[in-house]
Parts: C-alpha cells; sequence; structure tokens
C-alpha cells in the first residue's frame, strides 16, 4: 500500500470546511488542523480554511505552543481582511498567554498579555461595532486585574519599557 495523501475535489472543500467546523467544536484540533490542510491543498488562500487552522493550532497550545505559536502567527497573517489578521494575531497571543500562566510563567504571560491587549486595541479601532475585540480585551483584563503574580509581571514589563503602541 502506498501511503501518500489524496486530493480534495474542488466540490468538496464547503463540506470539508463544515466538517473541520465540526470537530474544532468537539475539540479534536488535530483532526481540524489536518482538515484545513487538505482544504489549503486545493485552495491556498482560503480564508476560512486559514482562520480555522490558525485556531485548530491555538488550540493545541497547552501541549506544544512553542513548536505552534509561530505558524498560527504565519497563519493568521495571510487573513485577507486587516481586521481579522490583528484580532486573531491577538487571539493567539492571548491563548499564549493562558498557557504560560498554566505553567507559571509570570513574566511571559505578562508579555504576551500585554502583545494580546495591543492586538484588540487595534483590532477595536478596525472593526468598528465588532464586540469581539472589547470581550477579548475585557477577558485579558479580568485575568490580569485578577491574578497579583499577573499584575507585578506586567508593572516590572512597564518599568523595562516595553510596549506595545497605541
Amino acid at each position: 500500500m502506498e501511503l501518500q495523501l489524496k486530493r480534495l475535489s474542488g466540490e468538496s472543500v464547503q463540506a470539508a470546511l463544515q466538517k473541520a467546523e465540526r470537530y474544532r467544536d468537539l475539540n479534536q484540533p488535530e483532526e481540524t488542523e489536518s482538515i484545513c490542510r487538505d482544504i489549503l491543498a486545493v485552495s491556498d488562500a482560503h480564508q476560512g480554511a486559514l482562520r480555522i487552522l490558525g485556531l485548530a493550532l491555538t488550540d493545541q497550545f497547552p501541549t506544544a505552543w512553542s513548536r505552534l505559536f509561530s505558524e498560527a502567527q504565519a497563519v493568521f497573517a495571510r487573513l485577507s481582511d486587516p481586521y481579522e489578521r490583528v484580532y486573531y494575531e491577538g487571539v493567539a497571543w492571548e491563548r499564549a498567554a493562558k498557557r504560560h500562566v498554566a505553567h507559571g510563567e509570570w513574566h511571559n504571560a505578562g508579555m504576551s498579555f500585554q502583545h494580546a491587549l495591543g492586538c484588540y486595541a487595534q483590532a477595536e479601532k478596525l472593526g468598528g461595532t465588532k464586540p469581539d475585540p472589547v470581550l477579548r480585551w475585557n477577558r485579558c483584563v479580568r485575568m490580569v486585574t485578577g491574578d497579583p503574580r499577573l499584575r507585578e509581571a506586567l508593572a516590572q514589563n512597564a518599568e523595562e519599557g516595553f510596549a506595545f503602541g497605541d
């Protein structure tokens, strides 16, 4: 038996995308990732597949963030909508921050939250009345202000001159 990947037909892309969304809803990011890669092999700029692939990669951050963070950022950078590019970049930073929190890496968590907040601030400007950047911003702020170790990490970053822009 020859082990080679098979190519989806162009007509099956939409059905495959729906399956990827379902697998993501079922918290099966590896299956989601595989389906999105199959879609991108047929349509390399498919915006839905890029968005879902990037999210599936971030879903795997709790166990493999160091291997997947750069790839998720690169996938999100391929989104054509400037709002989506910066919003999903924020999602990646926020999920990296949560992974750092889970491992007690307070300085890295603080820096990652700062990056996420900067992205969400930009996304809010680009997104008009879209609520997502505000909702994500508020969640990050609640996490940071609710944990003295994160507050301290952000204060240290501010003293060191870390800035994410305005």
